[in-house]
């Protein structure tokens, strides 16, 4: 049986309420934000040479569902998020001198 797109949405809000316990919508939503930005980069570059944003060796979404359980997985979290950073434009585009030519 299929799954109608109005129970899918009622599920995901209902899950996303319980996660959510006591704490106020508006700061809740600055914690999700966050992990859905972790997981898109995460899936897109990790690994990827030259790409616009780099993330280090243990740092990605993969890393820290690893994590799932321990006392300590905000402060990794914490530490990750400042790990990834952006590549300087001329190192995320080396090797590609049509991009580069279309840009200047």
């Amino acid at each position: 049986m299929a799954l109608k797109k109005s129970e899918l949405y009622s599920s995901l809000w209902q899950s996303c309420d319980e996660l959510r316990g006591g704490m106020d919508a508006s700061q809740y939503k600055d914690y999700v934000l966050v992990l859905l930005f972790i997981k898109y980069v995460s899936d897109k570059y990790v690994g990827v040479p030259y790409a616009p944003i780099t993330i280090p060796v243990g740092a990605s979404f993969k890393d820290m569902v690893a994590l799932k359980g321990k006392s300590d997985i905000g402060d990794h979290i914490n530490k990750w998020n400042g790990s990834i950073h952006r590549t300087p434009f001329h190192l995320a585009n080396k090797g590609s001198i049509h991009r580069t030519l279309f840009l200047i």
